[in-house]
């Protein structure tokens, strides 16, 4: 799908990232080929390669910073994390995939009608899947952890964190531009540069206007974006000196109108919450409430198989605040009631690809139900293993740092830290609403899972690695050769 720009955006991009390792230094590079990829890429656009996943926005960016940080840079690549909890969690995710494929070879089967004078039905299927797309899965699996696991080994130092959070900022300026423009003129980036309109028109229509999309797959998730932005510009914002705190405050009241014309309410709703957090709120604190979203996060699909969700009082709460969002959120509820009774027939593994965990119409074949929340995809199609290790994996680092702040009150932390467990702990309950896992989130979480591995109590072994023109090892430099690519 797209014009031969589309084509030869993905094309390129494995080029962008090396230039960009040829000229910034090695954490610059590696967010900004991650960020860059997932900003300015299109969507929807993909190579299709025989015995190997599709190759799009996503698996490009990761696959050619995984290809440059092996095979063209001096110092070594330490992709296993120290954290015992953390190398079974990446172990599971990536595995999960084996259980998963050779539990589902049995083809789905149901009448199609395909005529009604006369009636005539025909028998069709969803494929069962089969060994070889073991390779596949497994290679999409790897691909999916890759800015988690070169993260938590090159971008754990103060300065790194720093840099993610001012390539936030800085991103969300950027993109503040077309998004103002979409805002007034409709959604048509997209459009104007790769030929095509990524999703339904209908809905970037919201209150009497437009809801900026962008190159992005949906209206929520560059909303959801620019909400990190946000927090980012209120992080700075904090720590900045008195010269430059006016300018950043400017910086976050910009950022802010830009989220309120996004028209998301979730997001709207995570910027006033979060915000003063950051600005005002101890930074331990701060992390205490990220590790409980991330534990509201994990625990949700239990407590909703348990029916302790109180889904009627929600409901009516958002009755409160609008119809049109109580009435979409209801739609939610019921599709995931739906799709829980469903994964209930293969909770261990899960129903595999290909849309086999979807409801379908039994004489039509009709997709009847439709998967927002991240969590009940994974939950569907990986099972409970697949759930765990993918979540788990996500919670770990802001469970982790929260033990860690709790045993030493007295540690010097990062001025960044705190708030970039809230841009992760807010992520994972988005994604209990919506399917916004990105690169971003898997990179986040592997610079808070590095940061609070060189810190642990028990004295984790500090890795070495070149950074810029020089080794490093922890967060110090030592004398050393130059990186070259």
């Amino acid at each position: 799908m797209g014009n031969g720009l589309a084509h030869l955006m993905l094309a390129v991009w494995p080029l962008v990232c090396l230039v960009l390792f040829r000229t910034q230094k090695v954490e610059r590079a590696l967010i900004w080929s991650i960020l860059g990829g997932y900003l300015f890429l299109p969507p929807l656009t993909e190579y299709d390669l025989p015995l190997v996943p599709s190759m799009d926005k996503v698996s490009i960016p990761n696959l050619s910073v995984l290809l440059i940080m092996v095979f063209a840079m001096k110092h070594k690549v330490q992709l296993w994390p120290e954290s015992r909890v953390a190398l079974v969690l990446v172990v599971g995710l990536i595995l999960c995939a084996v259980p998963t494929v050779l539990t589902n070879t049995d083809p789905i089967i149901f009448e199609v009608l395909r005529g009604a004078d006369p009636i005539v039905f025909q028998v069709d299927a969803l494929p069962g899947q089969s060994v070889r797309d073991i390779g596949s899965v497994l290679i999409a699996q790897i691909l999916t952890v890759v800015p988690f696991l070169l993260a938590r080994q090159f971008l754990s130092s103060d300065d790194a964190l720093r840099e993610i959070m001012l390539a936030l900022m800085v991103g969300t300026l950027i993109y503040s531009i077309p998004s103002l423009i979409e805002i007034r003129l409709s959604p048509q980036m997209n459009v104007w540069t790769y030929g095509f309109f990524q999703h339904s028109f209908a809905q970037t229509m919201r209150a009497g206007g437009f809801r900026p999309i962008v190159f992005l797959p949906h209206s929520l998730w560059l909303a959801l974006f620019v909400c990190m932005g946000l927090l980012a510009a209120a992080a700075f914002a904090r720590n900045a000196a008195d010269q430059q705190k006016r300018n950043l405050l400017l910086v976050v009241g910009y950022i802010a109108v830009l989220l309120v014309l996004c028209k998301s309410l979730a997001s709207f709703a995570y910027g006033l919450v979060l915000t003063p957090l950051v600005l005002f709120v101890p930074v331990r604190w701060q992390i205490r409430i990220a590790a409980l979203f991330a534990f509201v996060a994990v625990a949700y699909p239990m407590l909703r198989n348990l029916q302790l969700i109180p889904l009627d009082a929600i409901l009516t709460q958002a009755e409160a605040i609008s119809a049109d969002r109580a009435q979409s959120l209801g739609y939610r509820f019921f599709n995931e009631e739906q799709l829980l009774a469903r994964a209930a027939e293969k909770p261990a593994f899960g129903w595999g690809g290909w849309g086999r965990s979807l409801i379908r119409d039994p004489e039509t074949g009709v997709i009847t139900s439709i998967p927002d929340g991240r969590w009940i995809i994974v939950f569907g199609t990986f099972g409970w293993l697949g759930y765990l290790c993918e979540f788990g994996l996500l919670a770990l680092p802001l469970i982790l740092m929260w033990l860690y702040v709790r045993k030493d009150t007295d540690a010097a932390l990062s001025p960044f830290i705190a708030p970039l467990c809230l841009i992760l702990g807010i992520t994972m309950m988005d994604m209990l609403l919506n399917a916004t896992l990105t690169p971003l989130t898997w990179l986040t979480a592997g610079a808070i899972l590095g940061y609070v591995e060189k810190r642990n109590p028990q004295g984790a072994r500090k890795p070495r690695f070149a950074l810029g023109g020089a080794v490093m090892q922890g967060d110090a430099p030592i004398k050393g050769k130059r990186t070259v690519i």
